[in-house]
């Protein structure tokens, strides 16, 4: 049985794995299940990453529309035709989890920020959590409640972090 930590790094994996061949599929090549199937073939990949990437290409590509419609209502400043192909790709997988996945919109939120902070900048993580937040809280009719990736807040212990924002508060 895999540990906590594998879990989460299969998780991570397959985020990337579905962004990647999001990504590539943008290029009008190759289908991106079939870029994904390629990249499933090449190496040796754990099961998790693997069910999770296979489970957002799918969401991407039937919900393709919906979700770039999603994208131009919520952030009309920036049509989907003309953002970079890379945060296109972002932004439509983590649409495809927070929309289209068991993930908690929370922890998809949290996670997915972190790989736009990684595979983009700055701007588009604050885009994509703009974007992923005003969805988040459309969807479930709450107020946005602070995001946990799998692990914490990038890794962070999360209750340190919401204990010493209560202290602050209390201060005020």
């Amino acid at each position: 049985m895999a540990s906590a930590a594998d879990r989460i790094r299969g998780l991570r994996t397959g985020r990337r794995l579905a962004l990647a061949a999001i990504f590539e599929a943008d290029f009008g090549q190759r289908t991106a299940a079939a870029i994904l199937e390629r990249h499933v073939a090449e190496s040796e990949m754990d099961p998790v990453a693997i069910e999770l990437a296979r489970r957002l290409v799918t969401a991407v590509t039937e919900h393709r529309d919906r979700i770039d419609a999603v994208i131009e209502r919520v952030a009309p400043q920036y049509p989907v035709v003309q953002l970079a192909r890379m945060d296109r790709a972002l932004l439509r997988t983590a649409l495809g989890e927070v929309l289209h996945s068991p993930t908690p919109a929370r922890v998809a939120i949290a996670e997915w920020v972190e790989l736009a902070r990684v595979y983009s900048g700055d701007p588009t993580r604050r885009l994509m959590n703009g974007v992923l937040g005003k969805i988040s809280t459309e969807s479930t009719g709450a107020g946005a409640s602070a995001p946990i990736s799998e692990e914490g807040v990038s890794g962070h212990n999360l209750r340190a972090s919401q204990e010493a924002r209560r202290r602050a508060a209390r201060r005020r």
